[in-house]
């Protein structure tokens, strides 16, 4: 593990960072998580580069979005600038396989972004499921309303492994508060995660945007 993250001990404890080894290794698992995710796009199993450049171009979305924060919570997640949509719509836009690759690629993007390691099972559930389900909005694609339905159930499952986390990771964060480690969790990632996504239910009530992302989906999928 020392070839790939550093230890750090500081006043929350023991944490790890990566090392320009462990960068580079994350670069190449979310090129691969691209190149996957485009091969799986549709029924016919060839890689396909337009899933590629919308994939990529709504990742560099989420992640310049993602550093545009409206509010930040002091243990870590924040109210960002619509990020999570700009990652859901890969799923609206090419279904629920490539949606989870994308997904993936994203979570370790912002690991490397934002790293806050303390544990391996910990960064898998922070990062990787937690982003990664993100592309659960695919089980929408072609449904009625599908964006909103879909961005609703990729926030509900980034929200359950954040809770997950909440409760096996950070549940000594609890002490002090008056609550149980449970209804911590719950009501802490709630929080953030709550706000935005009323904020971008609110954005894609506004017909107008609504329409636009109907017209860019019809793009993508040409």
């Amino acid at each position: 593990m020392s070839l790939f993250v550093n230890q750090v001990v500081d006043e929350r404890g023991t944490s790890y960072t990566l090392t320009g080894l462990g960068y580079g290794a994350l670069i190449a698992v979310i090129l691969c998580l691209l190149i996957l995710a485009c091969y799986l796009t549709g029924k016919k199993k060839h890689l396909q580069t337009k899933p590629l450049v919308f994939a990529a171009a709504a990742m560099a979305l989420g992640t310049i979005t993602s550093f545009l924060k409206l509010f930040e919570a002091p243990m870590g997640g924040s109210v960002t600038l619509f990020s999570m949509l700009f990652i859901c719509c890969i799923g609206y836009w090419y279904g629920l396989r490539t949606g989870l690759m994308t997904g993936f690629a994203y979570g370790l993007l912002q690991l490397i972004s934002d790293p806050y390691i303390v544990s391996l099972p910990q960064m898998i559930t922070d990062y990787l499921l937690a982003f990664g389900a993100l592309g659960l909005s695919g089980l929408f694609c072609n449904k009625k309303n599908g964006l909103i339905k879909g961005y609703i159930a990729g926030v509900l499952g980034r929200y359950v492994f954040a809770f997950l986390s909440g409760l096996i990771f950070f549940a000594s964060y609890a002490e002090g508060t008056g609550m149980s480690a449970p209804v911590y969790s719950l009501a802490y990632n709630g929080s953030y995660l709550g706000c935005e996504a009323g904020l971008t239910l609110v954005l894609l009530a506004v017909p107008a945007v609504n329409k636009a992302f109907i017209q860019v989906k019809q793009m993508a999928a040409a």
